[in-house]
């Protein structure tokens, strides 16, 4: 009689709810884990990228201050013709060029910092979806990747008055300034080419695949 009752009770249909309702709550449980999961390996990923963008800028940085050492009214250069000698005005041009790259080299690290920051406080995907958050990170990713572009620039073009400096200046056609900075411009003009586009694609994979 026990027995029957029991298996009565087993089959009953509150029984079947209560299954059906454990068994859903385990698949969101699971469902939610996975989707945590996967928002931390899109976050770490992020940070990574931004971090390799950091140490690129610090990398050139040091460049910056080698060049800011040859602007010194003292320095001569290689070439004997005194019409191939750097004057005062090119020697303040590297100054202010070297200047400017810094700043740009800075804004694009501390750009990159911020963004680290602010992506480390997503808690969940409803929050990295939302319209604002996906403004700021396009809008500080884009400021981070062309300041560090820009400095690239005008990186370039101190080291083509470094190369006047100490070679001679091209207008008086010395061959090794012309071949110097012709090798220049091209190698970085490729290098900046694939780093601007490799870049912008993988972080915004990241961006917009990784938090969907």
């Amino acid at each position: 009689m026990y027995l029957t009752s029991m298996i009565v009770f087993d089959s009953s249909p509150s029984h079947i709810q209560i299954s059906s309702y454990l068994k859903k709550s385990s698949a969101m449980g699971e469902s939610a884990g996975k989707a945590k999961n996967t928002l931390q390996r899109a976050i770490e990923t992020y940070k990574l990228a931004l971090e390799d963008l950091v140490k690129v800028n610090s990398l050139f940085t040091i460049a910056v201050f080698v060049g800011l050492s040859l602007a010194d009214r003292g320095q001569r250069g290689l070439e004997n013709r005194a019409e191939c000698s750097a004057d005062i005005a090119m020697r303040k041009r590297l100054v202010v060029t070297e200047v400017v790259s810094f700043g740009f080299y800075l804004l694009s690290s501390l750009t990159a910092k911020a963004l680290k920051i602010h992506v480390s406080t997503y808690r969940d995907k409803f929050q990295a979806k939302k319209i604002s958050y996906q403004v700021i990170r396009g809008s500080l990713l884009v400021l981070a990747l062309w300041s560090s572009v820009l400095g690239c620039i005008f990186l370039t073009i101190s080291m083509v008055d470094v190369i006047q400096i100490k070679v001679g200046k091209v207008s008086c056609g010395s061959g090794y300034s012309v071949h110097s900075v012709q090798s220049l411009v091209a190698i970085v003009s490729i290098a900046l080419v694939i780093f601007f586009f490799f870049t912008m694609h993988s972080i915004y994979y990241i961006s917009t695949v990784s938090f969907d």
